[in-house]
């Protein structure tokens, strides 16, 4: 909105600033910090007078999670409040990327929402089905990787090869929609303890924040060897009102948590990274720098696979960081290292611009 104001006006006086996306990245990051922080408090306290006994805590999970029990969930909409009014704040609005990530953000968002609220009201961890979360999530991935799509392209890239792979063609919508979708449940498995999906969240917008930038930029992009996508530059806001956000929603999430995200932020945000990482053609280079949430994805498919058909479990509990709990880990320890490894792979994942 004030890229737009600032561009009819023909960008007079300091107004000169907005131009460039490092200023405006600037101003999302600060925009989102401190509407998360300023609306924390009331915020959280009015989850606890509406939700009243919190999120339900599963039964047969760690036992120390039972002294969670009364924590409200929904914590992802302070996140979401926060990032959607810094990119109709910041965001070039006439940017066709703009509007798939935030379709895809607020869609996946609204997805959770109704998933949470299930949840409390029924008081049981099953929520609406699995079927249908992936029926509409799969609807606005399709919706929004068309838009990205038209004058995008359809060549895929992988990391250490100069220039694209492959043409997928038609079938270019269907794999992009299912990196979102892949990535946002990626997300949400992950966030069962607290601060361990919002930070890892964090990092890997701080790693997209820099493809973005490159990306959009038709000098570095050149200079990489990577594809250069006019406009995509503009995604390092939604990565700056992010990680805003995302430190934010930490400042009331770190243990022990006054609130979890719960499923309306982390599909929300999972989403976003995947449309982000959809719109800059650095699909494979997510499954790097997001590698701690395909670790957890892969756990629970592994699990599942491997007891229906043998009866016997892989690991002792999952999504995985459940299983270095059982293992003796204290909360704290598994969040601390899986941070670590988070910021490992983000930084592989950015050395993949350069061994190209």
């Amino acid at each position: 909105m004030l890229y737009l104001i600032a561009e009819h006006l023909g960008f007079p006086g300091v107004l000169n600033l907005i131009r460039y996306t490092t200023v405006r990245s600037g101003g999302a990051l600060a925009t989102a910090l401190f509407i998360g922080l300023l609306i924390g408090p009331r915020f959280i306290g009015w989850l606890r007078v509406r939700q009243g006994k919190g999120q339900p805590i599963r039964a047969d999970g760690p036992q120390t999670h039972l002294a969670k029990v009364g924590t409200p969930t929904m914590g992802g909409l302070m996140i979401l409040t926060a990032v959607t009014i810094t990119m109709l704040l910041w965001m070039d609005l006439s940017n066709r990327y703009v509007w798939a990530c935030l379709m895809v953000t607020i869609g996946f968002g609204t997805i959770g929402f109704l998933d949470d609220f299930d949840k409390v009201r029924k008081r049981s961890h099953a929520g609406i089905s699995g079927k249908t979360r992936l029926f509409f999530e799969f609807l606005i991935a399709g919706v929004a990787s068309w838009i990205i799509n038209d004058g995008n392209g359809t060549l895929l890239y992988v990391p250490f090869y100069n220039g694209p792979v492959l043409d997928l063609g038609w079938f270019y919508i269907p794999f992009a929609a299912f990196v979102m979708v892949a990535f946002g449940n990626a997300v949400n498995l992950t966030d069962g303890l607290d601060g361990l999906a919002t930070m890892p969240v964090v990092i890997a917008s701080l790693a997209f924040f820099a493809i973005s930038y490159v990306v959009g930029n038709a000098v570095f992009a050149g200079y990489l060897g990577i594809p250069h996508v006019l406009g995509a530059g503009d995604l390092t806001i939604l990565c700056a009102g992010i990680i805003g956000g995302g430190l934010a929603f930490l400042w009331f999430n770190a243990p022990p948590a006054a609130v979890f995200m719960g499923d309306t932020g982390s599909l929300a945000l999972g989403g976003a990274l995947g449309a982000i990482a959809v719109s800059t053609h650095h699909e494979i280079v997510l499954a790097i720098v997001g590698g701690l949430f395909v670790l957890e994805a892969v756990s629970v498919v592994v699990q599942v696979f491997f007891y229906k058909r043998t009866g016997r479990r892989v690991f002792r509990m999952a999504p995985i960081h459940h299983h270095f709990e059982q293992l003796g880990w204290s909360e704290p320890t598994v969040v601390i290292r899986f941070w670590i490894i988070s910021f490992v792979l983000a930084l592989a994942g950015l050395a993949t611009l350069k061994l190209r």
